[in-house]
């Protein structure tokens, strides 16, 4: 009966949208932060598949510095021995999202368990 009372939507009408989101992009505050958080999810992309889920993007420093949050010290030592092929593997990400990254500084002191 549920069934039967219920109309199927075949189709939504997104007029307007486009204007909303390209008014949003004008905001440079708003703009930074979609940008950087869609670099953040290509993170796990880059990564050796054992240290997925070991380490996330935490912050932004001046001059291009990411900072990586590590599970421990020694996640932390051993991503920095990854250094230049992380850079390496992230920087066609950085291109289409015309990001510049210059360093990555992995520091466990910033790891927050969920």
């Amino acid at each position: 009966m549920l069934a039967q009372t219920m109309k199927k939507v075949l189709y939504t009408d997104f007029e307007g949208v486009d204007t909303i989101i390209d008014s949003m992009m004008d905001n440079p505050q708003l703009k930074k932060a979609i940008t950087r958080t869609n670099m953040y999810n290509f993170w796990d992309k880059i990564l050796p598949q054992k240290f997925r889920g070991k380490s996330r993007p935490f912050s932004m420093l001046p001059k291009g510095v990411m900072v990586i949050a590590c599970e421990n010290p020694v996640v932390a030592q051993e991503l920095s021995l990854y250094k230049v092929i992380l850079m390496k593997k992230f920087e066609p990400y950085l291109k289409t999202l015309k990001m510049r990254v210059t360093d990555l500084k992995f520091d466990p002191k910033k790891w927050i368990v969920d």
